[in-house]
């Protein structure tokens, strides 16, 4: 899988560290930003990882910042990008279940490391159930065709 990730500087260990485990479990990473723990802007490298999923150049964003709702939010607002804060498993189930999800973001400072890579295989490994949930998607996709 293709994968962006961005991170500022509250996210820059996670991130650091999502890269190389990642990239050996054989996913190919677009390192998005931040490159340092100096203080910086979380909305700019959060909106440069989800615009790499919604150019298809990723099929999916992974965001990290101090609390994950910070990048959550600015992701949110590129066209076509759906993005959940996975604060337990089951939401990280439900994130790619029921919502479709094609970012997720993680709070490193709410969230061990250990669980935030747990929580990314537990989305990984999860399918879009369709059903119901297709209407839902298909509405918000919708609402991001008619905004400007």
């Amino acid at each position: 899988m293709i994968i962006s990730i961005g991170s500022d500087h509250g996210g820059y260990e996670y991130k650091e560290r999502l890269i190389e485990d990642l990239s050996k479990e054989g996913h190919k990473i677009i390192d998005c930003g931040t490159n340092s723990k100096e203080s910086c802007n979380y909305a700019t490298f959060a909106l440069n990882a989800a615009l790499k999923v919604e150019q298809n150049e990723a099929e999916l964003a992974i965001l990290i910042c101090s609390s994950g709702e910070g990048v959550s939010i600015a992701a949110n607002k590129v066209k076509h990008v759906r993005c959940a804060l996975l604060y337990n498993d089951e939401v990280a189930h439900l994130a790619k279940a029921h919502n479709n999800a094609n970012a997720i973001a993680f709070g490193a400072k709410f969230m061990s490391y250990e669980d935030v890579l747990k929580r990314i295989h537990i989305f990984l490994n999860s399918s879009f159930e369709g059903g119901r949930h297709i209407e839902r998607v298909k509405t918000i996709d919708e609402f991001d065709e008619n905004s400007l």
